[in-house]
């Protein structure tokens, strides 16, 4: 008895098995792995420009925002000792409790502002990682994001993985960047969740002045948001600027997750070490993203933070003085060349304005790197509020800083005699 054959219905209704030059029935899968919101979120606007620097030869590089000055002797050491010791295994997901302690007593010595080492604080890969955990473990789908513009290229990228909805507050040159509590308020809706703030701000170099910090928080308490208070650059601060950390504000310590690192005030960009302190209801929750996507931080990182915390003050007072002499060098510089710049009061960035030359941003940008050899990051690279302006790092030396003005005025003057 013959077997009946039983009929191939896909290759009726899949001509491509019989044909392969037929189209297929489906787009290809490069095209359908990746999550919408990560094809929502275009590439870096930092990294064109290296891409073309990294081709280039004598280019003086004010765009990486690092510092240039190498990690102090004695924090190397402290990590050398670590490896010796053989401290290569995990440590607390929180962290080395001796990091943590050092850590709740500088910020209390600093700013007044007490957090429990043992729950309130938690040491992350950098100040990256804490604003990536931070924000996955309480945005849900669909709440909203405050944030001042321009602002660093990480915000809107780490709201909107998480499901969040960044929502932009143009800062403006005339008022030297400062958050205005107008548009703040005005920008709240019922999704409104949280504010994510970043004073001094990179890439502005601006500060919050007292009164405006105040009213900030008078906001959050009124309208019960969180807020995320991205404080790495509080110890460059210049021109008798006093910094405080927004925890120690009327009623926002409880609503404050505050995140920091030592990459740059101790020079320590590599070892990848960050910190958050938030209430422990709050950091609790943060612990779990922490704990199930990096563990820990690097121990021998850690051991070498502890004593940054220990014996790097007079590094930071150092490198912070020659940080102030070349921003005023900067600054005036830009200014006598007729790029308007405000004078920052913090962090390692000006932002001058270069509307004067008829170009955008980009095309500034590109423009000087390929004729002139300076390398600048467009305003663009931080949201639409920073055309106009480009970010240049002053976290290099003064002999480079001066070179780099010679020029761009070339460069500047070419502009105007042709247009």
């Amino acid at each position: 008895m013959t077997t009946p054959t039983r009929p191939n219905t896909r290759l009726e209704t899949d001509p491509s098995i019989l044909n392969s030059e037929a189209e297929p029935t489906r787009p290809p899968l490069s095209t359908r792995v990746l999550a919408r919101r990560v094809d929502e979120v275009p590439r870096s606007g930092i990294r064109r420009f290296f891409d073309i620097l990294a081709t280039m030869t004598d280019v003086i590089s004010l765009g990486v925002g690092e510092p240039d000055f190498d990690t102090p002797p004695q924090v190397i050491e402290a990590g050398q000792h670590s490896l010796a010791a053989r401290r290569t295994h995990y440590t607390s997901n929180y962290g080395t409790i001796e990091l943590r302690r050092a850590l709740a007593h500088h910020l209390e010595r600093l700013y007044g502002v007490r957090y429990d080492p043992t729950e309130e604080i938690l040491i992350t890969v950098g100040a990256s990682e804490a604003l990536d955990v931070a924000i996955r473990a309480t945005i849900d789908p669909g709440d909203e994001v405050i944030l001042h513009e321009p602002s660093y290229v990480s915000y809107r990228p780490a709201v909107i993985f998480a499901g969040g909805i960044p929502v932009g507050v143009n800062t403006l040159l005339d008022e030297d960047f400062a958050l205005d509590p107008a548009k703040v308020e005005a920008a709240i809706t019922p999704r409104t969740k949280a504010l994510l703030l970043n004073y001094p701000c990179n890439p502005t170099g601006a500060v919050l002045p007292p009164d405006v910090q105040d009213e900030i928080a008078r906001i959050a308490v009124r309208h019960d948001l969180l807020v995320y208070s991205d404080e790495i650059y509080d110890r460059l601060i210049y021109g008798g600027y006093q910094m405080r950390t927004m925890g120690t504000l009327p009623g926002m310590r409880r609503r404050t997750v505050l995140m920091g690192g030592f990459s740059k005030a101790y020079a320590m960009t590599g070892w990848r070490i960050g910190y958050i302190c938030a209430p422990s209801e709050i950091l609790e929750g943060i612990l779990k993203v922490h704990q199930y996507v990096i563990m820990s931080a690097p121990t021998v990182a850690q051991d070498a933070a502890l004593e940054a915390l220990k014996t790097g003050e007079p590094d930071i007072a150092r490198m912070a003085g020659q940080y102030d002499r070349r921003r005023r060098l900067l600054v005036d510089g830009f200014n006598a060349i007729g790029l308007r710049c405000f004078e920052p009061l913090g962090a390692f960035y000006a932002f001058p304005q270069i509307t004067s030359t008829g170009l955008s941003s980009e095309a500034f940008a590109e423009q000087l790197l390929r004729e002139e050899s300076v390398a600048v990051v467009p305003g663009t690279a931080f949201g639409e509020a920073g055309e106009g302006h480009v970010r240049c790092c002053y976290a290099t030396s003064e002999a480079e800083l001066r070179e780099a003005l010679v020029r761009i005025e070339r460069f500047v003057k070419r502009r105007k005699t042709e247009a």
